[in-house]
């Protein structure tokens, strides 16, 4: 009876191995039948690479935008104003170089201490005055839209310098816009600081429970500033990348990310490393995400069943993230 059961038990050892190592390439696997699907459905369209070249590049603000979203949550924050932030370094690109006449390096400067003005301001409220996320990004968003409106007189803004499009979309490697790369690197930085430095074990203790973090010695407050600052500086470099790839800033722009966006963070948390926010199930998401959005409007759908893909795709993020997340803290437990 004891042959029996110690033999039963590599064997169910085995098949859970089987099924996590499943779970964590599962998403990988659904993009790959999705991109065969809409290969063999528009054999003569979609499966160029010209099509694939644009994805990469288009997807590479979202891309930074959920990145930037992934910060906050793993230390237990939400950041709901990134389209907003990402909004605001665009149309500051568009109005200081366009309008004003400011160089295309000091106006992406000036962008991107304008989303490190927006994080502190996040920080501010949310760490020290302590109200919940959810309600200072929430009415951040409305703030941020509003003042952008007003300085671009609600209008879209083109004739941003050549450079800018030349450094994000003109330039390719493997016929791969360089936009793609730089959302590519900076899921590479995270990567390492999440994985590979002591601030990334911090920031993730800080997201599993900040009481038994602050009683280890952690920072909790300045971990938690330390992140929302992040996002919105991550924010505003998605911006960067938006006014280079259209050439053009608009005051609405960002608001349309911000859903998919956030359908990447948490469906990207059930892939690679799942029951985590990390930086290579989010990249994975977005593109899976915009493979879908891409093939879906090839085949001429309504504009109204974007949303709804967008919109179910977050609810069934969300839930997976949650059933993964609850499954491995048992585990551990």
């Amino acid at each position: 009876m004891s042959t029996s059961t110690e033999s039963a038990t590599p064997r169910k050892k085995s098949n859970v191995n089987a099924m996590r190592l499943f779970e964590r390439y599962a998403l990988i696997l659904v993009w790959f039948l999705l991109i065969a699907g809409f290969s063999i459905a528009m054999p003569e369209s979609f499966l160029r690479w010209g099509n694939f070249s644009i994805l990469f590049a288009s997807y590479a603000p979202a891309a930074l935008l959920a990145l930037a979203i992934i910060i906050p949550l793993t230390s237990g924050d939400y950041d709901l104003a990134v389209g907003a932030t990402m909004t605001l370094s665009s149309c500051m690109i568009a109005v200081l170089n366009s309008w004003m006449d400011v160089s295309i390096e000091l106006s992406i400067l000036l962008a991107l201490l304008g989303g490190l003005a927006v994080g502190l301001f996040h920080a501010l409220f949310i760490v020290y005055f302590r109200i919940h996320s959810l309600v200072v990004t929430l009415g951040s968003t409305s703030l941020i839209s509003g003042v952008v409106q007003w300085f671009t007189n609600s209008s879209t803004i083109g004739g941003i310098d050549n450079a800018l499009i030349m450094w994000v979309v003109g330039g390719r490697l493997f016929g791969v816009p360089y936009a793609f790369y730089y959302a590519f690197a900076a899921a590479i930085v995270l990567w390492y600081v999440f994985d590979f430095t002591p601030l990334g074990r911090r920031l993730l203790f800080v997201g599993r429970g900040r009481e038994v973090a602050r009683l280890n010695g952690i920072p909790v407050e300045k971990m938690r500033v330390g992140a929302l600052v992040a996002s919105s500086v991550v924010a505003a470099l998605a911006g960067v990348l938006y006014a280079g790839v259209l050439g053009s800033a608009d005051p609405y722009s960002g608001l349309n990310y911000l859903l998919p966006a956030f359908a990447a963070a948490f469906l990207g948390s059930t892939t690679i490393m799942p029951g985590r926010f990390n930086p290579w199930g989010t990249i994975v998401a977005v593109y899976f995400l915009g493979t879908g959005i891409t093939g879906l409007t090839m085949f001429g759908i309504p504009l109204w069943v974007t949303n709804v893909f967008n919109g179910g795709a977050l609810i069934l993020a969300v839930t997976i993230s949650q059933l993964t997340r609850g499954r491995e803290a048992s585990d551990i437990g």
